[in-house]
C-alpha cells in the first residue's frame, strides 16, 4: 500500500466523510480509526479530546499517513490548532459545520445547526456562528442521544425517531428551512431527520466539501496517488472489534474487516 490518507473520528460517524473521500479520490489508500472506545467526544473535557486527537493523529502518521482528516466536528473545534502545531509537516484537513453555505441558502432567514454540546461550545464554532449569524438567525440544538444511536447501528425505529423529533422539531417550529449537520454521525440519520423536518427543508452535510479540500491540499503538495487501481482501505477501532465490525460494515455499505487499534 502506498502512503495512505489517515481519517479519524470519535467513533463510526466519520465513515460518512470517508465515503465522500472514497468517491472523490478513488485511487487513494485510506486508513480509518474510529475511537468508539471513547465515544462520544461531545461530553468530554477539552483536555481529553485534545489528548485523544493527538494520540490518534500520531498513530496515523506512524502508519505513514501523508495527510490526516479530522472527521469529527468536536475534535476540530477543540483540537485542530494543537494538531497543526504538533504535526506541522503533514496536511491536516478538518471538518466544521457548514454554517456559511447554509446562511447563503436560507430563504426564511433562519438556519438550524444540529451538533454535539462539545462542538457548539468550542471557540471555532462560536466564531463561525458569530461571523455568519449577522444577517440570518442561527439556532443551535444539541443532538442528544443521536451519536449513541448511530454507534449502536440503530438508524431507524421508535427510539431513534423520538430522539430525532426532540432535536429537530424545535428548529423547524422556529422557522429553520436549512439544517446543518454539525456531527459526522448525523448523516446516517438523514432519512429520519428529513422525515421529521419535511421535504421542503434543506439538509447540509459538509463531507463532500471536506473531500474536495483534501484533494486540493494533496494536489498542492504533489501527494495525489496516481490514477488507476482503487486504493486499499484499512479500518481500526478502539472499541470492541466484534461489535464494531457489523455496524461499520453496515454504515460503509459492504462487509469490511475491522482491527483493534
Amino acid at each position: 500500500m502506498g502512503q495512505p490518507v489517515g481519517v479519524f473520528d470519535s467513533g463510526v460517524g466519520g465513515l460518512s466523510v470517508l465515503r465522500a473521500i472514497r468517491e472523490e479520490l478513488p485511487s487513494e489508500a485510506l486508513v480509518y480509526v474510529g475511537d468508539s472506545g471513547n465515544a462520544p467526544y461531545g461530553d468530554k473535557s477539552h483536555d481529553f479530546v485534545q489528548g485523544r486527537a493527538s494520540t490518534i493523529t500520531g498513530f496515523l502518521i506512524d502508519q505513514r499517513a501523508k495527510a490526516v482528516v479530522v472527521a469529527c466536528n468536536t475534535a476540530t473545534g477543540i483540537a485542530v490548532e494543537l494538531l497543526r502545531s504538533e504535526f506541522p509537516n503533514v496536511p491536516i484537513v478538518a471538518i466544521e459545520p457548514a454554517v456559511k453555505p447554509a446562511a447563503s441558502r436560507t430563504k426564511s432567514g433562519v438556519v438550524g445547526v444540529l451538533a454535539t454540546a462539545g462542538t457548539l461550545a468550542s471557540p471555532n464554532v462560536t466564531k463561525l456562528l458569530n461571523t455568519y449569524g449577522v444577517d440570518v438567525e442561527i439556532l443551535t440544538q444539541v443532538g442528544v442521544g443521536l451519536v449513541e444511536q448511530v454507534e449502536k447501528g440503530e438508524l431507524t425505529g421508535k427510539r431513534t425517531r423520538s430522539l430525532v423529533e426532540a432535536c429537530v422539531r424545535p428548529l423547524i417550529e422556529r422557522g429553520a428551512d436549512v439544517l446543518v449537520l454539525g456531527c459526522t454521525h448525523y448523516p446516517f440519520l438523514t432519512a429520519e431527520i428529513q422525515a421529521v423536518a419535511g421535504p421542503e427543508v434543506e439538509i447540509i452535510d459538509p463531507a463532500t466539501a471536506v473531500a474536495r479540500e483534501l484533494r486540493r491540499r494533496l494536489a498542492a503538495a504533489g501527494l495525489l496517488a496516481p490514477g488507476g487501481a482503487r486504493g486499499a482501505e484499512h479500518f481500526l477501532t478502539t472499541g470492541d472489534r466484534e461489535t464494531a465490525s457489523p455496524i461499520m460494515s453496515r454504515l460503509w455499505g459492504s462487509p469490511i474487516s475491522v482491527e483493534r487499534m
